[in-house]
């Protein structure tokens, strides 16, 4: 039984899909116009583990997962003008280095990325259907502005009081508004800005539209959940539940799930603070996966630390458990105590904290099998333990090749120069040169190689 937190109803529900053969779900996704930072990461990672967990429960086939593009807004016009290129020329470049840094973490693709730019037609017809409902009105400077006051459930999601926001809230003075909350629905152009032909003249789409747009035509007009970041729960989804429950009379998702920000020196991260690290600069450091086990660390709602600290943290803790599959042929099998207790906790609105530490006891115990003899249970064990880190993305690698990857410095030894060392290194020792062995095991140390020695045999790994 799958419990879901509710960001509407501020409390975890049973998750009651509208119809069990078709789980839909939509979230907002990145605006390509630079890079995605360790922020977009945990949006990409956190959704792509409920993605997963659906197709565990519900099967591959039943769940259709859209995650939007946004391709054109201030931020991306902007930026193409300072780079004197074409909008359009920006944001394909950008999507393409987006999916290149989502397929490095092990995301898996959507059933579809919609593009704003290729709904214009669904976000005219939706204002249209606003405005010959009164929920919006052109006015007279040629934009298109949505009635805030004549829905009835504004602020329902984010908990805010319409006439407190509309007193506190440091709003601009735009006499074209009728009142300072309404937001716009469709941009007059203006000069060296993309537009698109509409009924109220050559324009564009405000930032919100898109996405009500895009999610109604691509699920329907009421689907199971909708997703994406804490920043976006005001105003951008309080807005897009506003417009789509206005034009289609239809409540608009039963879930909403937002996951919490990654914080640096208790500030969020993002662009605008210009206090963000790439994806791709973390992983010229750390391993894809350490990335994922870095952000499963903490449940999704919670805030994240991010430091270099809690990164090697997670390096080790996934060496650890490489360390138990080592060396070992894996089967396909199931151990039900242990696999009960993880799909509990990933079931439980979808706590990695607790899951991972059920991979753990897994290890101790496999760990503990393969020092008493039993590589049966060995075996078994630690198989169980590789098919439920699937579910998380992770143990995906050969355990050698991870153990071995480490830091892949431009001065660090080459496998073969480490194989040499150790081949010289276990010679000494049968001619019991102790003092030649430990020499070379500490040139090995000073260069990032930690030795590991068995019965017989010596493996190693990078730090």
């Amino acid at each position: 039984m799958l419990k879901i937190h509710n960001s509407l109803t501020k409390q975890k529900e049973t998750f009651k899909p509208i119809d069990p053969n078709n789980i839909r779900i939509y979230v907002c996704g990145m605006t390509v116009y630079d890079f995605c930072h360790i922020g977009h990461a945990r949006v990409l990672l956190v959704f792509d583990i409920v993605y997963r967990l659906l197709q565990s429960v519900y099967g591959k086939d039943k769940v259709t997962y859209i995650r939007n593009i946004t391709d054109i807004d201030d931020k991306i016009i902007k930026r193409a003008n300072e780079n004197h290129e074409n909008y359009s020329a920006l944001t394909e470049r950008f999507i393409s280095e987006m999916n290149k840094d989502a397929a490095s973490l092990g995301i898996l693709k959507p059933n579809e990325e919609p593009k704003a730019t290729a709904h214009m037609t669904q976000i005219i017809q939706m204002v249209e259907t606003l405005i010959s409902k009164e929920f919006a009105y052109p006015a007279d400077n040629g934009d298109v502005y949505y009635r805030v006051a004549k829905f009835d459930g504004y602020g329902k999601l984010s908990g805010r009081n319409l006439a407190d926001e509309r007193t506190g809230a440091r709003v601009e003075i735009d006499e074209a508004k009728e009142d300072p909350m309404d937001f716009v629905l469709w941009k007059s152009a203006k000069a060296n800005e993309p537009y698109w032909d509409s009924p109220w003249g050559r324009g564009r789409p405000g930032w919100h539209i898109e996405c009500s747009a895009m999610s109604t035509h691509c699920l329907g007009n009421h689907f199971d959940i909708h997703g994406g970041g804490m920043d976006l729960k005001f105003p951008h989804h309080e807005n897009e539940i506003a417009q789509s429950e206005a034009a289609t009379g239809e409540k608009f998702s039963n879930i909403w799930m937002h996951n919490g920000h990654i914080m640096i020196d208790e500030e969020k991260m993002s662009k605008s603070l210009d206090n963000f690290f790439t994806v791709r600069e973390v992983l010229k450091i750390y391993q894809p996966e350490v990335i994922r086990y870095f952000i499963l660390s903490s449940h999704y709602r919670s805030p994240l630390n991010y430091s270099q600290e809690n990164l090697e943290n997670a390096k080790s803790a996934l060496e650890r458990l490489y360390t138990t599959l080592r060396g070992l042929q894996l089967i396909d099998v199931e151990i039900s105590d242990y696999s009960e207790r993880f799909h509990q906790s990933m079931c439980d609105d979808f706590n990695t904290v607790e899951a991972l530490s059920v991979l753990f006891e897994l290890s101790r115990e496999a760990n503990k099998q393969r020092q008493q003899n039993n590589l049966e249970t060995t075996q078994k064990l630690a198989s169980a333990l590789k098919k439920l880190a699937s579910v998380l993305g992770l143990l995906q690698a050969d355990p050698e090749q991870f153990l071995k990857g480490g830091l892949a410095s431009d001065n660090a030894l080459s496998d073969e120069k480490i194989d040499a060392l150790i081949t010289a290194r276990l010679a000494a020792r049968e001619n019991k040169n102790w003092a030649e062995g430990d020499r070379i095991r500490d040139v090995l140390k000073a260069n990032g190689i930690i030795l590991e020695d068995a019965a017989n045999t010596t493996r190693w790994r990078r730090e």
